[in-house]
């Protein structure tokens, strides 16, 4: 394994196999399996835990003790929270082995999942979407959506830029003017 590009705290276990990009950063005591795909200049804080089917993209920050289990992608510039939560079997018994029932988990790109949220296998959270602290996400959650509560319900729309937007769709950040294009879809306006 080529180590040249990316850095790994000396208690990091990256196992064999592992395809990690350039300027990517590993903490401590974090595991990567051997089947895993890591983009560049991403960052695995302290204690995370990332399977053998797990894609993840560029610029990617997981915050410590989250796990990110088989099948679950997370795309360019996704932000996971401390403690955020993923799942891939939606009736899970210890006596039985359901390793054939995995559902797929994507996370588009720009996403944030907030501290301790959980995403429940086989939704797809869009673009810039928010995930509020806490919240359990059951069902697919639109682009730019903010999310919150349990289940997670949608309380608001989000720009690009992370902030929340007011009833003009301007975000006070950036000044991007955003539009509705249907009852749960927002997209910025060119």
């Amino acid at each position: 394994m080529d180590q040249q590009n990316w850095t790994c705290h000396e208690t990091a276990i990256v196992d064999d196999g592992a395809r990690i990009g350039a300027g990517t950063r590993i903490w401590h005591w974090t595991h990567v399996c051997g089947g895993a795909v890591i983009g560049e200049g991403c960052s695995l804080g302290q204690n995370v835990f990332v399977a053998n089917r797990v894609r993840i993209g560029n610029r990617v920050k997981i915050q410590n003790n989250v796990s990110v289990y088989d099948n679950v992608v997370l795309e360019d510039g996704v932000f996971c929270g401390p403690s955020c939560v993923f799942t891939n079997v939606i009736n899970p018994r210890a006596e039985i082995t359901r390793k054939d029932e995995y559902r797929d988990t994507l996370i588009r790109r720009g996403a944030t999942l907030g501290a301790n949220c959980t995403i429940v296998c086989g939704v797809t959270v869009g673009e810039y979407a928010f995930i509020g602290a806490g919240a359990v996400v059951t069902r697919d959650v639109p682009d730019h959506a903010l999310m919150v509560g349990v289940p997670a319900r949608r309380d608001g729309w989000m720009s690009r830029a992370g902030a929340r937007l007011g009833a003009d769709l301007v975000c006070p950040i950036d000044g991007t003017r955003y539009r509705l294009s249907g009852p749960e879809q927002l997209e910025p306006m060119p």
